[in-house]
Formats: C-alpha cells, structure tokens, sequence
C-alpha cells in the first residue's frame, strides 16, 4: 500500500460503512454497551458480522471459555435488542492466543473476516472494530496478508503512548504477538488507547438509572449488570463504571465524538511497553473522547430500542424476572 493510500483510509469515512465487530463480550459490561452502539447507530454502520473474541481471568479459566461465554453473551444482547437477524452473522473466535507471530489461530470468526475482506475492493474497506485481545484479527491477517488492504481496523487496546510503563493494559497483554502482528502488518490502524484516552468513558449508577433502566429490558439488564459488577469490584456509594469499549463505535461518528492524530506505527513489546521508531509507516491514535456527546448519543439509542419493543417504564418493570 503507498503512503498516500494509507493516509486516505485513516481518515474517518463519509458516509455509511460495512463493519464487523469483534468482542470478549462475557468479560465486562461495556462490551454489551458497545454491540448496542454498533447495532444501532445506523447513521453510519451497516452491521456486517459480529465475533467471539477469546479472554481470560476471574470470568473464565482459559481462552475457550472467555470465547464461548462472550459468544453466548453477544446472541443474549442480539436478543434483547431485538436483533435476530443478525445471529446467522455471529461467529466463534480463536480458543488461544497465538504461539507466534508467523502462526495464525484457525476459528470461524477468522476465516469469515478472510472471506468478507477478500470481496471487497480496496476503495472501499470493511471497518473492523475489535475490543478485546486482538487474536482473531491477526489471525485473519497471517491467513490471507492481502487482506490489509481491504479492511481498516479500530481498536481499542493498550495505552496511551507516554503511559508509564510497565502498564499492563487487558487487551493487549493477553495477546501482545497477536498486537505486534497488527501493528506491524502495515493495515490502516486506528488505536484508541485505555489510560489516558478513553479512560474517561465511565458512568455512574445515578446516571444510569435516569437514563436507561426502565426503557426495555435491556436497559434493565445493562444497569443491572453494570450495578453488580461494580459492586462485585468493590464499588461503594461513589462508585464510576468504565465503558470505554463504546470508544471504537464513537470514533466513526465523527471528530466531535473523538479526536485523533497521525502517528508512526509503535511496537507493542513484550515487556508490556511500546518501542518507537519513526520510519515505520503511519497509524493513528486517538488522544481525546467527548464523553457528555458520546454517553449522550448512546442513551438515546438505548431508549430507540424500548421504543422498537413498544415497552415503557411499567412494562419494564413487569418483565423484571425475564432477564435478570
């Protein structure tokens, strides 16, 4: 790919784009808030595919599991957002990280990013959106290398770029040659970092009860669960819930939403750092999120889907015992 072609596919894109969305959505909330996002800001996605990303820790003992709770999780949301034409177009991710830079992990959701890239031309890209290990999306990327020139990928991983390391940021530790496979396979790359950027994406339970609880039930579900995780994290009277994921959604709506800026290409390092290097080609980072506009926008596509399902704050309240 020339500079000047890579340069054209940072930018933002006008007008509607096909996207996939690529998630470990067991593993925290924001996840679910982000295929809300995806699903329904239609004024700029067309939603394409959605895949299991693999994780783990306390919410599941291997990759497998993290992978097969989050795609059971992703058709849980589907459902509730009333959204059932979308499950033939969910797809399980890789069930380990990678052993090696060069070996990608076969999965469903790998070969089906390969094939839908492979039919695109290259002035007209799929929009990869990934909030997890970024393991299926390098994968698809040491299968078919052409591919790079067909999709742009956003991420949301890692650190901002002067973050005092060691850092250690979830995204991209449990997978740092999957992010090292990314970052240095020359595709048009968009970073949204964690501390320092979209770190200031959080919430609160007042907010969150004003806002969303009694609109359907999956707003009662997303405040139920946001409210006993933060309590199971330790949240006391003045507890915040981060929801940075929404970020990569975010970045498509426009300069108001987040504001980036060219970069070169960094390398992640597996001593959970970055090294620099200004002769690798161009990427972007994302070094500002408005998050009044962003939760604001969100809110109110949250309530569209109560408003779909025909629900008000009774009905919400009479379904109660059905998803929670």
């Amino acid at each position: 790919m020339t500079n000047e072609l890579l340069l054209q596919k940072l930018k933002r894109p006008e007008g509607i784009i096909d996207a996939v969305l690529d998630t470990d959505a067991y593993n925290e909330i924001d996840d679910q808030y982000a295929i809300v996002y995806f699903l329904f800001s239609a004024e700029k996605i067309r939603p394409q595919a959605i895949y299991a990303a693999p994780f783990s820790n306390t919410r599941a003992s291997t990759p497998e599991e993290g992978m097969e709770k989050s795609y059971d999780e992703i058709l849980n949301i589907i459902n509730l957002c009333g959204k059932e034409d979308m499950k033939s177009s969910i797809f399980k991710g890789s069930k380990s990280y990678l052993v090696g830079e060069n070996i990608p992990q076969e999965s469903a959701a790998a070969n089906d990013l390969v094939k839908r890239a492979m039919t695109r031309s290259e002035d007209n890209p799929l929009y990869v959106l990934t909030i997890g290990a970024i393991t299926n999306i390098a994968s698809a990327l040491l299968i078919e290398p052409r591919i790079k020139n067909r999709i742009v990928v956003v991420w949301l991983g890692g650190q901002c770029h002067n973050w005092p390391e060691p850092w250690q940021e979830f995204n991209m530790r449990q997978d740092i040659a999957a992010a090292r496979v990314v970052f240095g396979s020359g595709v048009p790359l968009i970073q949204l970092p964690c501390m320092g950027v979209v770190s200031h994406l959080v919430t609160t339970e007042p907010e969150l009860r004003e806002h969303i609880k009694a609109v359907s039930p999956l707003g009662e579900y997303l405040y139920e669960y946001s409210c006993k995780t933060a309590i199971e994290e330790g949240g006391n009277l003045a507890w915040s819930r981060v929801i940075w994921d929404i970020s990569v959604v975010a970045w498509l709506l426009g300069e108001d939403f987040v504001s980036d800026k060219l970069v070169h290409a960094v390398v992640p390092s597996y001593d959970n750092g970055y090294m620099f290097d200004s002769s690798r080609h161009f990427m972007k980072v994302a070094f500002f999120v408005n998050r009044d506009l962003i939760f604001a926008d969100l809110f109110g596509k949250i309530k569209k889907v109560g408003r779909l399902w025909g629900f008000n704050a009774g009905d919400a309240k009479k379904q109660k015992g059905l998803f929670c």
